[in-house]
């Protein structure tokens, strides 16, 4: 005990000192909340924070110290996780810009915009979802598939390499994951037939550790050499449907010391249509395990086989202690709640988080599979009728946009519970042919998004991963889309697309606060302590995937304004 004090309070002293961000710092990331280091507020993903000077009591004092704007006319959504250290924040925003700011004031340290060429292909929003710190640099990524190493303490390019061609629809918009030393980033661009994979670099240089292809068939490489094959070529894609098979890390990963693993979630196979690529599909629609030494799948779980309604299996896998075992707990796109081993991936528990599940009934817990329903597939355009060039349409829920998407949830090791941001909102979807093209959407379905309920779509959920039950919920009429932090003082903290930062009581439910922004948060809040206060941060602008694509659903919600600024609270004295 005396031995972990002592690192803390070393760790402190290097951070007030404002030394280069290092491995052991990260490690610690959720135990030193004077700094925010790590999308998730931990490598772990567990958002959680132990401060608790901001609580129900006192919740009533906290109010905005400042706000910047992103300025200009780039507004869109904004996804991003601040970053916090050294009295500096980092914050990403749309359009591949990133910012500095003093964390007292607001003042506006430095800004780099990155310049995207014509032709970019994000499928869901001009949005970045964060950043990442090593040593004195800050690293993200852009919607040209590049990733940019700036100094933290200027702005200046310390190195940038390309992921991959943005002309075949790659893009990046996750934040980056330190892990073991390395830089882990994944890619975008699910929806064109790309090729997810997993990448490992030196963060210092930018230069290539290892790549871990996520789809069967494809060569991994480390050091420049091969690093085997990803499964097995033909087992579970169907001709040459592999090359161009989708799997997409859209979101970015987590990372556990004790198991010495990466998770990363895995996209939608490509196309949609799910009749053209029989078989499972793997790595699609998963959880992937990956020692992040030798870049090779130590174990994977798929949620969603043969996907045929867009269930993106990309959501965070986020591991915490129970029943003295070390597990991860995901809310998947397809509405069910999945706990499993973190160290080798076995099925633990699996409940629905929403109210309607159509595609499948449950989840087998001896298998790990789904069990289907034969009729909630979307038809074959093969077998269509005489005349028609579409497949049978049926009523899918959820939507593809998921039970729960993009938003992160949190996990309170106080309540023992996760706190997550879901929507009840259901599809029509039909399949129709489809041939691959360089650049081109690859679907090969058509869909119209739908509210379940008149008086609702979102609902923040508290939910008990060991016995599947709901144990409080607040609704919200328009859908949810921003992420949840939860701290030591009992909250839980999220905001709306009508515009508002909310506080919760984390046992009950209860709203004991609630701030208008003036846009609409699909961001994740933060909390951090700086001279012996409090903090508490979200960047609000609204926009992402919901109004682009949300059919019926984005016309309930276009009153709403876009933004584009940044939110700081304390509690007054």
């Amino acid at each position: 005990m005396k031995r972990k004090l002592l690192s803390l309070l070393v760790l402190a002293a290097a951070t007030q000192a404002g030394a280069q961000v290092n491995d052991e710092m990260i490690a610690k990331d959720a135990a030193t909340p004077d700094n925010v280091l790590s999308w998730g507020l931990g490598t772990q993903g567990q958002r959680y924070s132990p401060l608790s000077d901001i609580n129900a009591n006192s919740i009533k004092r906290l109010a905005p110290v400042w706000s910047m704007s992103f300025g200009g006319e780039k507004q869109r959504g904004q996804q991003s996780q601040p970053l916090v250290y050294d009295g500096v924040m980092y914050v990403t925003a749309s359009y591949s810009r990133i910012y500095a700011f003093d964390t007292k004031t607001g003042k506006k340290l430095w800004k780099y915009e990155h310049r995207l060429p014509e032709g970019i292909m994000p499928c869901c929003d001009v949005i970045n979802r964060g950043a990442a710190l090593y040593g004195d640099l800050v690293i993200f990524g852009t919607l040209d598939a590049q990733l940019v190493a700036l100094n933290r303490k200027t702005g200046k390019v310390a190195w940038r390499e390309k992921i991959d061609d943005y002309s075949a629809g790659y893009s990046y918009t996750a934040a980056p994951l330190i892990a073991e030393g390395l830089l882990l980033t994944g890619v975008s661009g699910g929806e064109f037939g790309v090729v997810g994979r997993v990448e490992a670099r030196d963060p210092k240089t930018g230069k290539m550790v290892w790549t871990r292809p996520m789809v069967e068939g494809h060569m991994g490489y480390k050091d420049g050499k091969e690093n085997g094959i990803t499964g097995s070529t033909n087992a579970t894609w169907p001709g040459e449907t592999w090359k161009t098979g989708g799997a997409a890390t859209w979101l970015g990963g987590s990372y556990d010391a004790t198991t010495g693993l990466a998770y990363f979630g895995t996209g939608n196979p490509g196309p949609w249509n799910s009749h053209v690529r029989k078989g499972d599909n793997l790595y699609s629609a998963s959880t992937v395990a990956i020692d992040v030494k030798t870049g090779q799948i130590k174990w994977h779980y798929q949620s969603t086989p043969n996907d045929g309604w867009d269930y993106d299996g990309v959501n965070e896998f986020v591991t915490f202690d129970l029943d003295g075992k070390r597990v991860g707990a995901k809310a998947d796109r397809n509405g069910f709640f999945y706990v499993n081993d973190a160290t080798n991936g076995k099925l633990l528990n699996a409940f629905p988080f929403v109210t309607k599940t159509t595609w499948a009934s449950s989840i087998d817990l001896q298998t790990g599979r789904p069990n289907f329903n034969p009729d909630g597939r979307p038809g074959d355009p093969t077998e269509a009728a005489a005349g028609e060039s579409k497949g049978k349409s049926v009523f899918a829920a959820p939507g593809f946009l998921g039970g729960k998407n993009q938003m992160p949830m949190a996990y309170s090791p106080k309540t023992q519970l996760f706190y997550v941001p879901s929507n009840e909102w259901g599809m029509e979807i039909w399949n129709e042919p489809i041939t691959y093209k360089k650049g081109a959407a690859y679907l090969g379905a058509g869909f119209t998004i739908k509210p379940l309920y008149d008086d609702y779509i979102g609902a923040l959920r508290a939910v008990n991963p060991k016995t599947g039950k709901i144990e409080w919920e607040v609704k919200n009429e328009a859908p949810l889309w921003g992420g949840v932090l939860t701290t030591g003082g009992d909250l839980v903290f999220w905001g709306t697309p009508e515009g508002y930062l909310k506080a919760a009581d984390a046992k009950t439910g209860k709203v004991v606060w609630q701030f208008q922004t003036g846009s609409g948060i699909v961001a994740p809040p933060i909390t951090w302590k700086q001279d012996g206060e409090q903090y508490l941060t979200v960047v609000s602008g609204w926009g992402g995937a919901v109004p682009l694509w949300g059919g019926e659903v984005a016309k309930k919600v276009n009153f709403l304004e876009q933004g584009g600024s940044v939110w700081t609270f304390k509690l007054m004295k």
